[in-house]
């Protein structure tokens, strides 16, 4: 496989905070692994607000899923929670917020960001991604 091949992993999570880790750890060895290490501390921040909030929101599975396709590295979070997300407030706005800061903060790192509908295993939901162009 060379490194212009296109990946794609999904990790299918529990509704239980540990789960955070889990995806952080799996997503650092997946980036490791593949040659981009350098993208590790942004992704997994990303990863972990978005898996958080599906976590934290919603009493149902989740799932982490990260692909990497024409230089673009695309991470995103799968939850049954069909409501949107919320927009957030601006990253410079919440500084001393308590809670908020996950779309701000993915906002903030990502190129872009975006969710659609998405259904999976009987469950409506959705999907929060966003993207990383410099992979």
């Amino acid at each position: 496989m060379s490194e212009r091949d296109p990946w794609e992993y999904s990790l299918y999570i529990p509704n239980d905070p540990r789960a955070v880790t889990v995806c952080r750890r799996t997503l650092r060895l997946i980036l490791t692994l593949h040659g981009l290490i350098r993208l590790a501390d942004t992704a997994e921040l990303i990863a972990s607000e978005l898996v958080s909030n599906a976590v934290r929101h919603t009493k149902g599975p989740a799932a982490l899923r990260v692909r990497r396709s024409s230089g673009v590295l695309r991470i995103g979070a799968w939850d049954t929670d069909p409501e949107p997300p919320e927009p957030g407030e601006r990253w410079e706005d919440l500084a001393d917020a308590e809670g908020g800061r996950g779309i701000a903060l993915t906002r903030a790192c990502a190129d872009v960001w975006g969710w659609q509908p998405l259904s999976r295993f009987g469950n409506r939901g959705k999907y929060v991604w966003c993207d990383l162009t410099a992979a």
